[in-house]
Parts: structure tokens; C-alpha cells; sequence
């Protein structure tokens, strides 16, 4: 499955570093891109869910909103 996220309080290279490393800690998901103010995965949602990838990112001192894409 693909989600496009968007993240809110990034505004530097650290960022985009911060939440590249807690997306990439979680089993199951793959990073397929992450830029200031958005990242874009995909994950195996038998090995993990939107709940744990929204949980990493405010983890990381973030907010988010996920998009559902096909």
C-alpha cells in the first residue's frame, strides 16, 4: 500500500533527516521519498499500520496528515 503524508513544522534539511530515519525504524514500511512538508511510503499493512507510521512521526515531533492512495 502507498500513503502520501503530509507534515507539518519541518523547514530544514534536519527534518526531512528526523523523519526519513523514524519512517525507515519501522518494520514493514519503505521510504520512497521525503521532502519538506511531505513523505511518501510504502508498507506492508500486515506488518504495520497507518496508526504506527502516524505515531513515528509525532514521535519525531511532528504532525501529520496520511492521504490513502491506491
Amino acid at each position: 500500500m502507498r500513503q502520501d503524508i503530509t507534515i507539518e513544522g519541518m523547514g530544514c534539511d534536519h527534518c526531512v533527516h528526523t523523519i526519513r530515519e523514524a519512517l525507515e525504524n519501522l518494520d514493514g514500511v519503505t521510504v520512497e521519498e521525503v521532502e519538506i512538508g511531505r513523505a511518501r511510503v510504502s508498507f506492508d499493512p500486515d506488518a504495520v499500520g497507518e496508526e504506527q507510521i502516524d505515531a513515528a512521526i509525532h514521535a519525531a515531533g511532528y504532525e501529520s496528515l496520511i492521504h490513502r492512495n491506491a
